[in-house]
């Protein structure tokens, strides 16, 4: 997933920070808007696993700071609800103006509720996705305590922890919660709804999606987050959820035809990135995306096979690509080819073809079962075939690997 870090005005002109997560060819299929939650920053770790998957699934995503959140201008005592939804209006303008209007908006938690309200605003939105959202805004603030609230009501603004640092609101924030008909925005939304919520949220109940739900018109799906906390701390339960949201958006948005169409024949470059940290990288070859990975035993976080895994599926597909080429020419009754490939490093002494028997060496052992009616001259003759398999070709000739930075 590569990234660029953005800034955009609001219709107050301050200044907002975003990101935008781009697929690794950064040629998006559609681009998508992300509202994060109450008091959290666009670098809220369950938005970067959500982003990752979609980039995967070649969805650019915009998130961004709120006003006066994180690097974000703006007093955050001053904005409330009806603030934030006009962010997000600024937000898609932007994305219009300088790529390309957002199609599918995604909010977790308040941010869910602001982006069924935006979603009005937004003519370019196809589908909206909500993660943790409530029905009912004037009881979201029911984690202060009772003093805090009577504070709030009677001098007019008060100040509230959360996450471990203390924020400044002001009785128009709890005004504008109170003011809001989320019923009647997730009734007239008419666009696909898919809504996440873990049946133990313990900050916003699990009734809250219910309602949600009752209340959407079709088409609308609902997936529930099983033991997941409000903020998807586990990391595996923000994964999950970027991978159901990438396979739900590209139904609504249609994104498997338009990437289809954009790959250039003749084009067998093999775009790769890593990040910042960990092993995981991101692959796109041909137009499809991939992901690899090492072991946890290694330091890796097994979210994808080995690069050593993939050169060995590389051999195994083109060796029954082969062998179905060969059957198909030779009107052979070949129903089907499995073929397994294991990677190991040997000392030279143990390998009988090798020409030094001090070194240590690849070792790469493939075995074929052929499925069908085939005698044994044939099955033998399609061992040898399996030997002109190009990259078997390849993996024995003598490669030259040209390496150069890029400036």
């Amino acid at each position: 997933m590569q990234f660029q870090k953005l800034y955009f005005q609001n219709r107050d002109g301050r200044r907002l920070a975003a990101r935008l997560d781009l697929p690794l060819d950064e040629k998006p299929c559609a681009f998508a808007l992300f509202a994060h939650c109450f008091t959290c920053t666009k670098n809220f770790n369950a938005v970067v696993n959500i982003d990752r998957a979609l980039a995967l699934h070649g969805i650019a995503v915009l998130r961004f700071d709120f006003t006066g959140i994180g690097e974000s201008e703006g007093d955050f005592a001053e904005t409330n609800f009806s603030t934030n939804v006009a962010d997000l209006v600024s937000a898609a303008e932007f994305l219009a103006q300088a790529y390309e209007a957002p199609r599918l908006l995604i909010g977790h938690s308040l941010g869910g509720a602001a982006v069924i309200q935006a979603a009005h605003k937004i003519d370019s939105v196809e589908a909206v996705a909500t993660i943790a959202a409530p029905a009912e805004l004037g009881g979201l603030l029911s984690f202060m305590d009772e003093a805090s609230v009577e504070t709030l009501e009677k001098v007019g603004e008060t100040s509230i922890g959360v996450g471990g640092k203390e924020f400044k609101i002001k009785k128009q924030f709890l005004d504008s919660l109170r003011q809001e008909n989320m019923s009647e925005a997730i009734r007239k939304l008419r666009r696909p709804l898919l809504i996440f919520h873990s049946p133990v949220d313990k900050v916003v109940s699990i009734d809250q999606a219910a309602k949600i739900f009752m209340a959407a018109k079709h088409p609308k799906s609902f997936i529930s987050l099983d033991t997941a906390d409000h903020l998807l701390s586990r990391r595996e339960d923000s994964l999950y959820t970027g991978q159901v949201l990438a396979a739900w958006a590209a139904k609504y948005l249609d994104t498997s035809q338009r990437k289809l169409a954009e790959i250039q024949p003749g084009d067998n470059r093999v775009t790769t990135y890593t990040g910042k940290t960990g092993f995981r990288t991101e692959i796109i070859a041909n137009g499809h995306r991939l992901v690899a990975d090492e072991p946890v035993a290694v330091g890796g976080a097994n979210s994808g096979p080995t690069p050593y895994d993939l050169l060995g599926a590389a051999l195994g597909a083109c060796t029954g690509m082969t062998l179905r080429m060969y059957a198909d020419h030779k009107k052979l009754p070949l129903d089907g080819a499995v073929v397994r490939v294991k990677h190991s490093k040997i000392h030279g002494e143990d390998c009988q073809d090798c020409e030094d028997p001090k070194s240590r060496i690849d070792y790469i052992e493939r075995e074929i079962e052929l499925h069908g009616d085939l005698d044994r001259p044939t099955r033998e003759r399609m061992l040898e075939i399996a030997g002109r398999c190009p990259v078997h070709r390849t993996l024995e000739s003598r490669s030259t690997i040209v390496t150069k930075l890029k400036e």
